[in-house]
């Protein structure tokens, strides 16, 4: 799994982002080909080849079959963090770690298709108007795009299901 994850982002940084154009919603998502487990482990290498480290874990399942005593289905939230960008934007704008980490979601859905999806920090942070978050935001949001582009085309060209 790890190999595939490291071939497919050499693959991917050879031919560039084609991820450029602008989306305003307030996500970017892929449906993958893989199991729950698979994915976790893709997405998180993917990330670090990025230079984001997960710095939470939030269990849906466990925590609502904890707290509340409900199934649910797998539910992973990830707290990302790029350290070089999250200095950047804090040495502008000291407020701004009520947004960070970057939250990106692996999902099971009941018909059993992974999907993975990380927040749109230009989105999230538009109401901040310095010029150094926005260009951070800019930069996260390349990086995400990737990340999630670079899980599904791991997918894909691994043939993992």
């Amino acid at each position: 799994m790890m190999v595939a994850c490291r071939e497919s982002f050499n693959e991917h940084s050879k031919r560039g982002s084609s991820a450029k154009a602008a989306n305003m919603t307030y996500h970017f998502s892929s449906t993958v080909d893989m199991k729950f487990d698979d994915a976790v482990a893709c997405l998180k290498e993917v990330l670090k080849q990025h230079n984001f480290r997960v710095v939470s874990e939030i269990d849906m399942k466990d925590n609502f079959k904890k707290a509340l005593n409900l199934e649910f289905r797998p539910y992973l939230v990830l707290g990302a963090c790029n350290p070089q960008l999250t200095y950047r934007a804090l040495q502008a704008e000291d407020k701004i770690g009520t947004m960070l980490p970057c939250t990106i979601v692996v999902q099971q859905h009941d018909d059993g298709r992974v999907e993975v999806s990380a927040i749109d920090p230009v989105v999230s942070m538009q109401a901040i108007t310095h010029v150094v978050v926005n260009q951070v935001a800019e930069e996260l949001r390349s990086h995400l795009k990737s990340v999630i582009d670079q899980v599904g085309h791991t997918a894909k060209s691994a043939g993992i299901s």
